[in-house]
């Protein structure tokens, strides 16, 4: 998909800035540069570069992905009371005074403008991400740390995100069957959207230890089975007394 939309969109010619050098299109809220085949906003493109060359993963950080849209809060939320269940009474448990976003930081999001604030955090890590992992760095795969990536219906991500962009856009907001073509040229926010998908699945298949592939429905459907699978796969299962 993303060799149709390349062709439609246009460049910058500046020569400083690497960003220039990015086919560029616009149509969303703000205009997206085209990266290693994926559509990113700018300001995380440059990120996303920068920590190519200098985010260093650790054998047990604990990474989680997701396209926008797809659960992410909600996995954030259920990730981070896993892994701390023993560290916090519940009246002073922080997902009570602090959302999951908070208390789980992305790694292309700098946090107060600081780059390298993810390398102070203690370890085990538990981080997030919208990067597909072709835009990670290579050590990712070698280092033993473990992923878990949440796919979601493009049909619910999709109406999901309109209704962001149109609530925090207003302005700039997007015609819904606009939305609805782009989306699905593959020219979207961290898009193709099925592509950003495959490329965790594929890499699921071989890695089952170190990648788990979820699907948000069936977490839905049966959440207690799946926050238990989730649990195992963190090293950190529930036992039953």
């Amino acid at each position: 998909m993303a060799q149709g939309m390349e062709g439609s969109a246009t460049n910058s010619h500046g020569t400083g800035d690497p960003l220039s050098k990015l086919p560029t299109r616009e149509g969303w809220s703000e205009p997206l540069v085209l990266y290693k085949n994926y559509w990113l906003r700018p300001r995380f493109a440059a990120t996303i570069m920068r920590l190519q060359n200098t985010f260093e993963p650790r054998h047990d950080d604990i990474v989680l992905a997701t396209n926008p849209k797809c659960g992410t809060t909600w996995i954030k939320a259920l990730a981070f009371a896993i892994t701390n269940r023993f560290r916090y009474e519940f009246c002073n448990h922080p997902l009570l005074f602090r959302h999951p976003l908070e208390v789980v930081p992305f790694l292309e999001i700098p946090r107060d403008g600081d780059m390298t604030y993810v390398e102070t955090l203690p370890s085990p890590r538990l981080l997030a991400t919208h990067m597909p992992l072709s835009l990670f760095p290579d050590s990712l795969a070698t280092c033993g740390c473990r992923i878990v990536y949440v796919c979601r219906d493009p049909k619910d991500a999709l109406v999901s995100w309109w209704h962001f962009e149109s609530k925090v856009h207003r302005e700039r907001s997007v015609d819904f069957e606009a939305a609805v073509n782009m989306f699905s040229e593959g020219f979207s926010n961290y898009g193709p959207f099925w592509e950003h998908c495959l490329e965790y699945w594929r890499e699921s298949i071989p890695c089952p230890n170190r990648i788990l592939f979820l699907k948000y429905e069936d977490m839905m459907s049966e959440p207690v089975k799946y926050v238990i699978r989730l649990a195992t796969f963190l090293g950190v299962p529930f036992s039953i007394k």
